[in-house]
């Protein structure tokens, strides 16, 4: 493809995503194929020679795009926001036509030169604008005073939590190690303890598994929240046992149930112990600190030593993009610095974010960040979080208004927890039939021991229209799971009541279906006892583990049949003995 062909293609390919944007109201939000659907539509090898670019974009609108699920449907209500807005999208697309790779961003001072200096330039800017907007305290910014924190963009919040947590286990280990410098540094992980609550996220789980050091995962109040009394208990039990705290993780906007963990109490706890590493995990909610309203949330932040919150999630940039702010810089790099021969210059006071994060190579993320504060400014992005937060407070009246629902979160962002206030294979039943619709997708949690459906609020331009009329078939479909549940009436039923027209109740979903669309994996009940033996963290993405119900019926099966086999038994034994009493009683009679 030649330049001209470039320009031909490229503004064709911009007619598409303007095109798909403007119709993907049209669309299913989520298809129903099964697994390996796509091999049978595409060839088995790559084809010898060019195609023809119509031909590809032919090809992606038949059989890619109906098997997607459209993350910026305003009918997709899942996780959390995934932003693509215009502007972050030719932010990216200039990204990638530069095509630098940014491991080092200092001027040039040998035959290898430098990779990227403006692109490194523009991160740090950026990064400094970004902690403004969401009034982080100043010892996170490049451009304060005597500061030596400053930030980074990093793929995703899981390598945030990681390299802080490797960031700590070097800091912990240095200080055990003392002047034994001989001693490698394994030796010492045995001894390290990380925290955090049973609502953080499952990347500090996979975090504590790559650092090979132990996790203690901890309950949470009656609402969700992790309090600083339950890990103050927690810490003083490992002291008493000679073991070493170095890692703490709170939470602000829990995957579940959108719970801001208590930061001042954490952070009051982890200042007494001078090992202890504070991040704050502020993934989805921590952009929500760019309105006035919503900083009281982040009362404690100062005793923090790492935060990092994803402007991919609801600051309207596409993925991948995760914001990460460190305290002091030099203790994140000096744990992942490895400076190869060929990589060194002598800038060595200029930031260097090779050394801030796992991979050598970088993309231009800041470009696209850049591209969105300028395009909406601070007001268009309040405006934007604003209307979210309206939208899922106006779905949490209507839920309240029937009195057949109940919402099981504080709503203090765009998330809304919600359920019938029924059994909890009910309420699955109602999230597989909303799912298996098409018209909509969301997706499950369990809150406070109760399967619950989470309602996020995720298209940048949604409107109150798309909020009352998902409730409406939200309601639909619950009536059309709460019939399933009742018999058919029968014939004498119905000649009693003639005038009145029975509508035949909806079929039950197969127990495939119900399991699939509703986000569950049925176990047995062993499995299952064994899985919840073992701390496990949520990603929101992990099936809800539930116990096989065909399982528990071939056990009911069992018991019901061994007890009749023990009446039977205890039948044939009373018949043994009456007849042994008349036989005896026969032979006496005989005898006289």
């Amino acid at each position: 493809m030649n330049t001209e062909e470039f320009r031909v293609h490229g503004k064709r390919m911009i007619d598409y995503i303007c095109d798909y944007g403007k119709t993907i109201e049209c669309r299913d939000v989520a298809p129903t194929v099964d697994p390996g659907f796509l091999r049978h539509l595409l060839p088995d090898e790559a084809p010898q020679k060019g195609e023809d670019f119509k031909r590809m974009l032919e090809d992606v609108e038949k059989k890619i795009m109906p098997n997607m699920v459209h993350w910026n449907h305003p009918r997709f209500f899942a996780y959390f926001p995934s932003g693509n807005s215009y502007p972050s999208i030719l932010g990216d697309m200039l990204s990638s036509a530069i095509g630098s790779i940014g491991f080092s961003g200092k001027s040039p001072s040998n035959a290898f030169g430098a990779s990227s200096p403006a692109a490194t330039e523009l991160e740090a800017i950026v990064m400094d604008w970004y902690a403004k907007a969401l009034d982080l305290p100043a010892f996170f910014r490049s451009d304060t005073v005597g500061s030596v924190g400053g930030g980074v963009l990093q793929g995703s919040a899981s390598e945030c939590a990681l390299v802080c947590m490797m960031a700590a286990r070097a800091r912990a280990i240095k200080e055990l190690k003392g002047n034994n410098v001989d001693v490698h540094d394994s030796v010492y992980l045995p001894q390290l303890v990380a925290y955090a609550s049973k609502e953080a996220h499952s990347s500090v789980e996979k975090a504590a598994k790559m650092a090979i050091v132990k996790l203690r995962v901890l309950e949470t109040d009656n609402r969700g929240v992790f309090r600083g009394n339950t890990l103050q208990e927690a810490i003083q039990r490992d002291l008493e046992c000679g073991l070493t705290p170095f890692f703490v993780v709170a939470t602000v906007g829990t995957t579940s149930a959108c719970v801001f963990d208590n930061i001042v109490e954490i952070g009051e706890v982890c200042k007494q112990v001078p090992s202890i590493w504070f991040h704050v995990d502020g993934a989805y909610a921590g952009n929500s600190f760019i309105l006035p309203e919503m900083r009281h949330f982040k009362k404690g932040l100062e005793y923090a030593d790492s935060f990092n919150t994803n402007p991919n999630k609801l600051l309207l940039t596409n993925f991948d993009c995760s914001a990460m702010w460190v305290k002091e810089v030099k203790l994140l790099t000096s744990a992942l610095a490895v400076d190869p021969l060929y990589l060194q210059h002598d800038h060595s006071s200029a930031v260097d974010y090779r050394h801030y994060g796992i991979p050598l190579s970088r993309r231009f993320r800041a470009l696209k960040l850049w591209f969105v504060f300028r395009s909406y400014g601070i007001v268009g992005l309040q405006k934007y979080i604003r209307n979210h937060i309206a939208l899922a407070k106006r779905f949490e009246s209507l839920v309240l208004l029937d009195e057949r629902f109940e919402v099981r979160n504080d709503v203090n962002l765009g998330l809304v927890c919600f359920r019938l206030i029924s059994h909890d294979r009910i309420n699955r039943d109602l999230l597989a039939r909303i799912n298996h619709s098409g018209k909509f997708h969301m997706t499950p949690a369990m809150v406070r021991g109760k399967y619950i459906i989470r309602f996020c609020v995720t298209y940048e331009h949604a409107t109150a229209e798309h909020i009352d009329y998902a409730w409406d078939e939200i309601r639909n479909f619950a009536e059309e799971t709460l019939a399933a549940e009742c018999p058919v009436p029968t014939i004498q039923q119905i000649s009693v009541t003639p005038a009145i027209n029975i509508k035949k109740p909806p079929k039950k979903l197969t127990r495939s279906m119900s399991t699939r669309f509703s986000f569950t994996r049925s176990v047995s009940r062993e499995m299952y006892e064994r899985q919840n033996s073992r701390s496990q963290l949520t990603d929101g993405a992990t099936p809800i583990v539930i116990i096989d119900t065909d399982e528990i019926l071939e056990s009911l099966q069992r018991a019901t049949a061994a007890s009749a086999a023990a009446a039977q038994s205890d039948h044939r034994d009373r018949i043994q003995k009456q007849s042994e009493l008349y036989e005896s009683d026969s032979t006496d009679e005989a005898s006289n």
